[in-house]
């Protein structure tokens, strides 16, 4: 909520006063300061922004932070090194297990546009720690050849992410990093929407299907299969069709109990919602409907009624979603 925010700034700003008192935090109540909201185009509540030697030109948005923590790791890393220079395995190990997820990049030498693109990235993800290495001797105790960028979860590596100079930009391996704050496939209640809405990922597919179900275990695995192929670029929500208090998500996409189980992708950004074409939810059917979506060849799902069949009777016709385009047009 806006007060928890408010707080964790606050708490924010009173650690940052003694660690870099050049840094100054600012509150302002925009319903008193409608030049300002309309100067700096203000839309959302509460809106964080970011300025650099005093200029009003340009501020950089914070957004997605929530916790003081993670405040004062954003402010850090925009006004020095974004990522800790690791020298020696041991160095590289304490980094790895200091917290829960860690991101290192592996680099043949510091100074090329992937090192770049690395940093613009650890900017912006301050949740995790994020370390750098051009150590042949670090690099080869972790089995790395190529320039990677590589995530570990409770000191574990869980994801390799070869960098080529020009190939991935800051806003695709944000999104990439950002999904290991999830579980693979990420159950929806009203504790994860939080956290799912976010990670900066527009395209979210969701499998309605009750957990009870004796064919649950399958169609789950099966979805965590294909889930694990998209990480990045879809994000994979589970939501339980017999929990009630997930009625208006069904509501949303106007599942009823005879469908599930079903599965849709939704475009944040553009409310399209896309319905999988089969039945079933295999592995190769799930593939296939995430891929055409990417490929831009998903037919849109326009939920509608069935057409009542009385619906040409009378003078006054009857539309629906399914006849509304033939009729009218």
């Amino acid at each position: 909520s806006s007060q928890n925010l408010s707080e964790e700034f606050a708490e924010a700003a009173r650690q940052l006063k003694k660690e870099a008192p050049r840094i100054q935090f600012g509150k302002i109540d925009v319903t008193h300061q409608h030049d300002l909201r309309k100067e700096f185009n203000i839309r959302e509540f509460p809106t964080v922004k970011f300025f650099v030697d005093g200029s009003r030109e340009d501020p950089i948005d914070c957004k997605g932070v929530r916790q003081a923590s993670a405040f004062i790791t954003w402010v850090k890393r925009r006004t020095g090194p974004s990522a800790v220079l690791i020298n020696s395995t041991d160095q590289a190990e304490a980094i790895i297990h200091a917290d829960d997820l860690a991101v290192i990049g592996f680099f043949k030498e510091l100074h090329n546009d992937s090192v770049e693109v690395f940093c613009e990235t650890a900017r912006d993800v301050p949740e995790m720690p994020f370390g750098m290495t051009a150590s042949k001797d670090v690099c080869a105790n972790y089995g790395i050849e190529k320039n990677t960028l590589v995530v570990f979860k409770k000191g574990k590596p869980v994801h390799n992410e070869v960098l080529e100079d020009g190939r991935q930009n800051k806003l695709d391996l944000t999104r990439l990093i950002k999904t290991f704050t999830l579980d693979l496939v990420t159950e929806y209640n009203l504790e994860t929407s939080v956290k799912i809405f976010d990670v900066p990922v527009e395209n979210h597919i969701l499998l309605f299907t009750p957990t009870n179900s004796e064919t649950f275990n399958v169609i789950y695995e099966n979805y965590k299969s294909a889930a694990a192929e998209f990480r990045g670029k879809i994000m994979f929500v589970l939501v339980d069709t017999n929990e009630t208090r997930n009625g208006r998500v069904f509501e949303y996409f106007r599942i009823r109990e005879v469908d599930v189980p079903a599965v849709r992708i939704l475009n944040l950004t553009s409310d399209a919602k896309y319905k999988m074409p089969a039945d079933e939810v295999t592995v190769k059917n799930l593939k296939e409907f995430c891929q055409s979506y990417l490929n831009g060849r998903a037919k849109l799902h326009l939920s509608s009624e069935e057409i009542p069949e009385d619906w040409d009777k009378m003078p006054v016709k009857v539309l629906v979603g399914k006849n509304f385009n033939k009729i009218v047009f």
